[in-house]
């Protein structure tokens, strides 16, 4: 294809780089006639393992060259790939001065084209940014419509300093977020003979994918710095208890754990982030990661109830209240939370869990039950149809099966408040809401 790379920094001139190396046409546009003169030399404007080698051989093999005209290349190109910068703020925002300037400038070059061009954006950008700066300027310099007269896709980058080339040709994941399917069937040309897997999804998922990779990883980086300190107070080597905790890729690194949902609970979580906090303080280590796990999960707790009260009604039914589906474990259960809190505000309550019944649980939950939360075990009801019939919000607080298809068993009066994902549905305000979709 015939491709032009606007920024040439480290994102673009590693694209660049790339790019013709695989075969394509390259033209790179950079305001800055310094970095536009190295490209055509045949260096490489950034400091990065391999790409020197790939530019100098690229340049002279006539696929890559480089100016400082947006019209000359649009018009020589079918795509276009937007990697300028977006420096941070002093309050954190981005600064989006050279998203729209270059957007500004594509879009006038594409009034000018009667082909069908794709401009892809390369840049880091908060979601929403497409919708609000990158779509809107690119229509109105061009008088055209995104999606029908032109394409545009969002397509993040994952490429670390030090091993770019590498992560380019070796990319965990490709994403591209599309306005139009035919635009990401052009982009996605570009990354055929990627081995790894092609994500298509629309714009504003792509936009925050780039960030959730990488406030994770910056929160790995807090959280085993925070682990080693600890560590090393106790004569511990952090390094080899994180080599331990590393083998284990069936929870730790895994997916396990990462699905937005309701708030943890149970016998050990809750316990043991208090138990390794306070042994923290005792030490003098600060952990204000650690120390931010159990209040960011009452806020969740905090967001549910909210959830359930909105809607002004007072007669509420809960479908599971031990912290897990397929338990009758309500020790620490978040639900338990919930529901004593709305006992405390007067609202009209049942409550249905078959695990959960005192006729069949022995032990410390029927003890917990007995002694801990007895005006709870009065609410409780043996029948699930007993909580749709009088209940006119209805709870969804653990995963089990039985609850899967209460959608289909509501009245037109009734909201549901899921809290676990019974299904795969977006909320639908006034009948369905998820708590993190």
């Amino acid at each position: 294809m015939n491709i032009s790379i606007f920024g040439l920094g480290y994102v673009g001139a590693v694209s660049a780089g790339c790019l013709a190396k695989d075969g394509h046409r390259v033209i790179g546009v950079d305001p800055n006639q310094t970095k536009v003169n190295l490209i055509n030399e045949g260096t490489s404007p950034i400091v990065e393992k391999d790409i020197g080698g790939i530019i100098s051989a690229s340049v002279r093999e006539g696929r890559l060259t480089a100016t400082t005209s947006v019209a000359e290349a649009v018009q020589n190109s079918e795509i276009s790939l937007v990697c300028v910068g977006t420096p941070s703020q002093l309050n954190g925002s981005l600064d989006l001065t050279y998203v729209r300037r270059v957007c500004e400038e594509i879009g006038a070059a594409i009034a000018q084209k009667a082909s069908f061009h794709v401009v892809v954006a390369r840049s880091t950008m908060l979601p929403g940014t497409m919708r609000d700066v990158v779509i809107p300027t690119l229509e109105a310099s061009s008088g055209k419509r995104a999606g029908v007269d032109f394409g545009v896709c969002n397509n993040p980058e994952f490429l670390r300093e030090g091993t770019a080339v590498s992560d380019y040709y070796q990319p965990p994941k490709t994403v591209i977020g599309e306005t139009d399917g035919r635009s990401g069937d052009i982009l996605a040309t570009l990354y055929v003979n990627m081995d790894a897997p092609l994500i298509r999804t629309d714009v504003a998922t792509a936009e925050m994918v780039k960030y959730t990779d990488n406030v994770w990883h910056a929160l790995k980086v807090g959280f085993a710095n925070e682990i080693g300190n600890i560590c090393k107070s106790l004569g511990i080597d952090g390094h080899k208890v994180m080599d331990i905790f590393c083998h284990d890729h069936k929870l730790n690194l895994s997916s396990y754990y990462l699905k937005p949902g309701f708030a943890f609970g149970g016998s050990c979580l809750p316990k043991d982030v208090r138990a390794l906090t306070y042994k923290a303080k005792t030490l003098d280590i600060e952990t204000p990661i650690l120390n931010s796990i159990l209040p960011g999960n009452q806020l969740q707790i905090q967001r549910g109830i909210k959830m359930i009260t909105e809607h002004g009604k007072r007669r509420i039914g809960i479908l599971g209240f031990s912290f897990k589906a397929g338990t009758d474990d309500l020790r620490e259960s978040p639900v338990v939370d919930v529901i004593e809190t709305l006992i405390g505000k007067g609202y009209d309550l049942k409550l249905y869990d078959k695990n959960v019944t005192l006729a069949s649980i022995t032990g410390s939950n029927r003890d917990y039950i007995l002694n801990h939360i007895p005006h709870i075990s009065r609410l409780m009801v043996s029948e699930m149809s007993e909580i749709l019939t009088h209940a006119e919000v209805v709870v969804v607080g653990n995963g089990a099966a039985e609850f899967r298809d209460i959608l289909s068993k509501i009245r037109p009066d009734q909201v549901v408040i899921d809290l676990v994902r019974i299904g795969s549905g977006r909320s639908e305000p006034g009948r369905y809401e998820g708590i993190c979709w």
